[in-house]
């Protein structure tokens, strides 16, 4: 059984008078530990289908199941258990609690487990930002981090509760040229470990690090098919040191100065 089967999917919302049809029947499935890319212009649907394939959003008709569980059956509750416990949730603009370390920000998704206890909590979370390299870093608050670095703590915080899907939109959308092929080592690391990686992207270049993608049009697929000519983060050429007072990055996060240790997949 496929980790995400869709079958005939379609979202249709009420606009005043008008009926917006954002996705007109769409399937596909994607396996445990693919890595796909989803992308689309303005109004493609891939917005809508990012937001139903994460419980965030019920489709009007057509079916969807996460891990062999048909969403429709679910209760708003059962839905936001399904949510915190088998999906991870990656957003382009880190959304990290300024005034909490790194390690509380990653423990959050644990808060909502009474079977997780406090020393439990800490010791996931110390686990998971080893993942994504950044041991030592554990009670930084994100003004002490890089852009970067922080999207490492909320990439951390997806993994915390051992999902079954990592979910990231835009992942990279508010970081510079070199820090988002950092970033996309770490998640290419991430799915060789085995995780299964959906994330959706407007741009090309980025797409390619996915070994599979998925082009929307108008509500429809009109393009699902392998990568060619993959990019592979690890093999690219390493980038120039950054200089002193780096420049932010585009979300006016400092820059990499003092960068985390090289990758690692497991703690």
């Amino acid at each position: 059984m496929a980790l995400i089967e869709i079958d005939g999917l379609t979202k249709v919302y009420r606009l005043g008078d008008v009926d917006v049809h954002a996705l007109r029947g769409v399937s596909l499935s994607i396996e445990a530990g693919e890595f796909v890319a989803i992308m689309g212009s303005s109004g493609s649907g891939k917005s809508t289908l990012m937001s139903i394939l994460g419980g965030l959003d019920r489709p009007t008709a057509g079916v969807y199941r996460l891990d062999g569980i048909d969403i429709a059956t679910l209760s708003r509750d059962e839905l936001a258990r399904l949510r915190n416990e088998k999906i991870g949730f990656v957003f382009q603009s880190f959304h990290l609690l300024a005034r909490t370390t790194a390690a509380e920000n990653v423990e959050l998704p644990l808060l909502y487990s009474r079977h997780v206890s406090g020393a439990e909590r800490r010791r996931r979370a110390h686990e998971a930002l080893a993942r994504v390299a950044l041991s030592g870093r554990e009670e930084h608050r994100p003004n002490q981090l890089s852009g970067g670095q922080q999207q490492r703590v909320a990439i951390a915080r997806a993994l915390v509760n051992r999902p079954s899907l990592l979910l990231a939109d835009e992942p990279t959308g508010n970081l510079d040229s070199r820090v988002t092929a950092e970033i996309m080592a770490l998640i290419q690391a991430l799915n060789d470990a085995g995780d299964t990686v959906v994330f959706v992207t407007h741009e090309p270049d980025v797409a390619r690090y996915a070994k599979r993608r998925i082009v929307l049009k108008d509500g429809l697929v009109v393009t699902d098919e392998p990568v060619a000519n993959r990019t592979i983060a690890k093999d690219l050429p390493a980038p120039e040191p950054a200089e002193a007072g780096a420049v932010p990055t585009s979300s006016g996060a400092r820059g990499e100065a003092g960068a985390p240790p090289p990758l690692r997949t497991s703690p």
